[in-house]
Order: C-alpha cells, then structure tokens, then sequence
C-alpha cells in the first residue's frame, strides 16, 4: 500500500496525555469527515476542524510507495540517540483512512512507539501503543476502546456523559478554540468548570498555540 502524507516534523506534542512529550508528527492526507475545503464546511459532520490535510505538498510531506520508505523519512526526524526511543504521532485528516497493519509491523520493527490521533470513525489495525479518539457529533464511534478519550468541547449534539462509558483509560475535555477570543474564553470556562463538577475527566490545553509553536 502507499501513503499520502501531508506533511511532517518534529516538535513537542501539545495536547492530552503526552502533552510536552517530544515526537515525530506523521499528518496523513484526506479525513472521513470533511473534504479539508472551505466551501464544503457547512455541510461537514466535523466543521470546526482547523487543520490543512489536503494533499501531499506540506513540509516534509509526499508520496511514499510502501510502509518501509515511510518509516525510513520518519526516521530522519528522530534526534540520534540510541538510548530513546523514537515516538511518532500518527494524525489527520483521519489517520485509520490509511494506517494499515504493514505500517504499524514496519514502525515497530524500527523501533517506534506509536500513537495515532482518530475521530474513532474507523477501526484500528492490532498493537497500535496509544490511541487517541476524538469522537465528533453527528459521527458514529466504531472504535470505542483504546488509552485516551479526548472531547473537545462544547459539542451541542455531544455531551461528555454520552461517551464517558467507553473504554478508554483517560477522558480529557479540550475546550474548543474559536477565531473570536472571547468565545474561546467561554469554552475554557465551560470546560474548567465541568471537569470540577464530573473529576473523571482532565482539562486538555493546546499549549503548542499558547507557546506558538508547531
């Protein structure tokens, strides 16, 4: 099989349980749930999506004929230490749309940890290390297990308590950026003032945003 990648590079992951983590971001061509063009927004199930997925021509992004050429361009982004392991964050678009079992085999045998970040629409091939769902409104959740749950929030037609029974390991609220600051602010306080009354759930921040970094 062969992969369309949008781009890749090397930062600090900003959200959820390995926020602050180093890793390689593998961002996957195309997502399931809407077409990544503005035109076509207001009829997306997903519309608040801020994320460039269309094609292959980010940085470091392309074509990669099979799993092993893959992982060799991802291996140029790891810092040469033998002594750490390499991480890599497969993410969207909708990474399940392409992450196949010969990717995950190949990653593996180069040592890799894996985490994929889904809208739990697919289901996910066996020995991913860490999955991350992101349920959307309006979207059926096929894949209802896994480590981390991640809302982001508010989601009218998607309550917490809808998706609190799933099998995931962690619930994290992340409350919902918006282009007018203020809205953005009433998320967080929404968000902080939900996690306080339901402690199942932690607060997510995009610290990447607060820092200004990729």
């Amino acid at each position: 099989m062969s992969y369309s990648v949008k781009e890749v590079f090397y930062s600090l992951q900003g959200e959820g349980f390995h926020s602050g983590r180093p890793a390689i971001f593998c961002r996957l061509s195309k997502c399931n749930l809407w077409t990544g063009r503005e035109a076509d927004r207001s009829e997306a199930i997903c519309q608040f999506c801020d994320t460039d997925f269309i094609g292959t021509d980010g940085q470091n992004g392309g074509k990669f004929s099979d799993a092993e050429a893959l992982c060799q361009h991802l291996l140029k982004f790891w810092p040469t230490n033998p002594q750490i392991q390499p991480f890599v964050v497969l993410t969207g678009g909708e990474p399940l749309l392409q992450v196949d079992k010969e990717l995950i085999d190949r990653l593996h045998h180069h040592q890799f940890e894996i985490a994929v970040e889904t809208n739990g629409t697919k289901s996910a091939p066996v020995n991913i290390d860490w999955i991350c769902m992101s349920p959307k409104a309006n979207a059926p959740i096929i894949l209802d297990k896994g480590h981390e749950l991640k809302l982001v929030y508010p989601q009218a037609d998607l309550l917490p308590e809808k998706v609190a029974g799933l099998e995931f390991d962690y619930f994290y609220l992340q409350p919902m950026d918006d282009k007018d600051p203020n809205i953005t602010q009433a998320n967080i306080k929404q968000a902080v003032a939900y996690c306080l009354k339901h402690p199942k759930w932690k607060l997510s921040l995009q610290t990447h945003k607060l820092l200004g970094i990729d």
